[in-house]
């Protein structure tokens, strides 16, 4: 998957995200964002990679999140892979 490609599905997990005035609430209060930068870091892959962070947190979210967005079940964890700090560690 192109980061390209995992910034599309992490846009498309934000704006479910932002549908649930609940999970939002949560989501801000977690981040410490607020409406304005919420806006501003959409552009951010950081930020986006944080937003699947937080809805990978959840199996109810991610189905609902992928259900409501006609999603695979598997894209939001490809995409979190394909952003940056989503690279799987070798420990050994």
């Amino acid at each position: 998957m192109t980061q390209e490609s995992a910034e599309t599905i992490a846009l498309k997990c934000l704006v479910w995200l932002m549908s649930d005035d609940e999970l939002i609430g949560v989501f801000m209060g977690t981040t410490g964002a607020s409406q304005e930068a919420l806006r501003d870091a959409v552009q951010d892959p950081d930020f986006l990679g944080s937003v699947l962070d937080f809805i990978l947190m959840d199996d109810a979210w991610v189905l609902a999140c992928c259900e409501a967005q006609g999603l695979s079940t598997d894209l939001p964890m490809r995409a979190r892979a394909a952003l940056p700090g989503g690279e799987q560690v070798n420990w050994t």
